[in-house]
């Protein structure tokens, strides 16, 4: 038998998926928006799909990238720690994936002193 996923699995990642979002805490934001840009991810096993070459036995990273645009896009919070959470949370349950590693980007986050990005990162794991 091969060796263990569980131990280092196979990780594909899509990063800089940016879309205009209204989330924040302050009225402008909600009001005016702002580009958030999330990276994504997936530790998941791609041997089956790099054996058959058939991209039914992966995750198919442009339905990947709509999805976490849609979720960036949507409904508004307050904190990108939820926004990061509804992603994960819709990764998981939408592709056989072991694990999902979010990254929520506020470049443009409303901080008085010069900075070059804030970010939330979390790690989520499937429901055994």
């Amino acid at each position: 038998m091969g060796a263990s996923t569980a131990a280092r699995p196979d990780i594909i990642k899509l990063s800089g998926i940016s879309a205009v979002g209204y989330h924040g805490v302050f009225e402008h934001e909600r009001r005016d928006g702002q580009q958030f840009i999330v990276d994504v991810a997936l530790h998941t096993d791609t041997r089956a799909a790099a054996a058959t070459d058939e991209l039914e036995r992966t995750a198919n990273y442009g339905a990947l990238a709509n999805q976490v645009r849609d979720i960036i896009a949507g409904d508004p919070v307050n904190l990108i720690e939820t926004l990061a959470e509804r992603i994960a949370a819709g990764v998981l349950g939408a592709f056989a994936v072991s694990a999902v590693e979010v990254t929520v980007h506020k470049p443009q986050a409303p901080i008085e002193v010069p900075f070059g990005d804030v970010t939330v990162s979390i790690y989520r794991e499937q429901d055994r």
